[in-house]
């Protein structure tokens, strides 16, 4: 076939997967990267006598690093687009990691943490952008727990289960290893300036046919590619928000804040708990990978009943709700269980935090899905917005974790009580989220 013939108006063209593939690389990689910190407190403890509560202050630098700059960076991604805001913040948080080896110091350490932070802060806003403008409604949810949750959680999963047998042992010591993933992070940033296209009507690889496709009957793209709509700027689109829509925002900043709690102890501490409490060492760390997997399952698994329930009952609102609740609810009934039955074993254990994370992380999918729903024109800026409130419960968790361990003479236990409630608290704030509320009071409804 020829490449007329693939260009041709009558049959779309295919770079709508070229971005997906961009995407997904992207939030495989920054989980890859952020979830490696975990991998080398163990590290840290042994070779500069590091305590659980220095290291909980160490994970707060970089929940606060990342948390402040998200409205800002969200903003940003609106205005200036994915296309230069996402390359620019994986080589940033590519250069902090890179710092984590070169840290000759825990002061360095804690600069470090802080530009990983700042790196990653406004990430996710822009893949979140990039899934309204990229991905037709129908199947967005989908493509929205693929992106951010599965490989998110994929990314995650490959540093526990990659970092010490593979990087490690192939390079002889973890700060090699750490200079490599920032390389690949440096090339992951180039590649993706180089293919992305804020727009499917910007990309000279697109015809007329596939952007048509991925528009839809999006209102929002109705234009051709010479008209752009206009950009508002933030405070604008505050003053457009009304009582009702602001409501409905703080009651998705709740559970977002309460789902970051729980979900801390995953990215932060696992691999410390099973080295300190079951005496595990570098090689037997790949079993801390098991809730990363189930989180991974759950963000497909909640964008799939996300879709066929909105399908099969036409009420957008409370599949939503539905779905985040139950998902949280059972994670927070099996956690519980799994503290009374398995914690003498720590593979059952771990075996039942995979169905923990699987359960929990349906209801993250739905948080992505709301946000597009309500985000209008201001996806991005609603998104970080949200995910900078949620790190709230970051930089709460990060610190309380690791005194709360330390203050109880080590006994672990106490995390996951506190991540059972908050899943349960989580789980009960979806009955105020409602999704058929948009943001700003001028743009249609989000869907029955």
């Amino acid at each position: 076939m020829t490449a007329e013939a693939i260009r041709s108006p009558d049959r779309p063209t295919h770079v709508r997967w070229t971005v997906l593939a961009l995407a997904c690389s992207s939030s495989w990689l920054l989980y890859f990267h952020r979830y490696a910190f975990a991998l080398i407190k163990p590290e840290l403890v042994e070779e500069w006598d590091l305590d659980t509560d220095t290291l909980g202050w160490l994970d707060f630098t970089f929940a606060a690093g990342y948390t402040f700059p998200q409205l800002p960076m969200g903003v940003l991604g609106d205005l200036a687009g994915a296309r230069i805001v996402l390359p620019a913040m994986i080589l940033a948080w590519s250069v902090g990691l890179a710092l984590h080896a070169f840290a000759p110091s825990t002061a360095v350490l804690y600069a470090a943490r802080g530009t990983l932070g700042v790196g990653q802060s406004g990430a996710f806003a822009s893949l979140s952008r990039i899934t309204k403008t990229w991905f037709r409604p129908a199947i967005r949810s989908k493509t929205q727990g693929l992106i951010g949750v599965f490989f998110g959680r994929a990314g995650g999963l490959s540093a526990y289960l990659l970092f010490g047998p593979v990087f490690v042992a192939l390079l002889g010591d973890w700060r090699s290893a750490v200079y490599l993933l920032a390389g690949i992070g440096i090339a992951q940033s180039i590649i993706f300036f180089a293919l992305f296209r804020n727009s499917p009507r910007e990309h000279p690889g697109v015809n007329s046919t596939e952007a048509a496709l991925i528009e839809g009957h999006n209102p929002q793209h109705e234009l051709s590619g010479k008209e752009k709509p206009k950009k508002s700027t933030y405070r604008e689109l505050f003053r457009r928000m009304s009582p009702r829509s602001i409501l409905n925002l703080a009651a998705l900043n709740l559970q977002s804040i309460l789902s970051t709690i729980a979900d801390n102890m995953y990215s932060n501490w696992i691999p410390l708990f099973l080295a300190q409490v079951y005496g595990f060492n570098t090689k037997q760390l790949w079993i801390s990978a098991l809730p990363l997997l189930g989180g991974a399952i759950g963000g497909v698994l909640g964008g799939w009943l996300n879709d066929y329930f909105i399908a099969r009952t036409g009420n957008r609102r409370w599949t939503r709700t539905c779905v985040a609740l139950t998902g949280k609810g059972l994670a927070a009934v099996t956690l519980l269980i799994a503290l009374f039955t398995a914690w003498d074993n720590p593979y059952l254990f771990c075996g039942m935090l995979f169905f923990v994370k699987l359960f929990g992380d349906c209801s993250l999918t739905t948080s992505w899905s709301v946000v597009t729903d309500i985000g209008g024109k201001a996806t991005a800026s609603v998104f970080a917005f949200n995910n900078s409130v949620a790190g709230i419960g970051a930089m709460l968790a990060a610190p309380m974790y690791g005194v709360l361990v330390k203050y109880y003479d080590n006994d672990w236990t106490i995390m996951f009580k506190i991540a059972c409630a908050t899943y349960a608290l989580c789980a009960l704030s979806w009955l105020l989220v409602n999704c058929t509320i948009p943001i700003l009071g001028d743009e249609p409804d989000g869907g029955g």
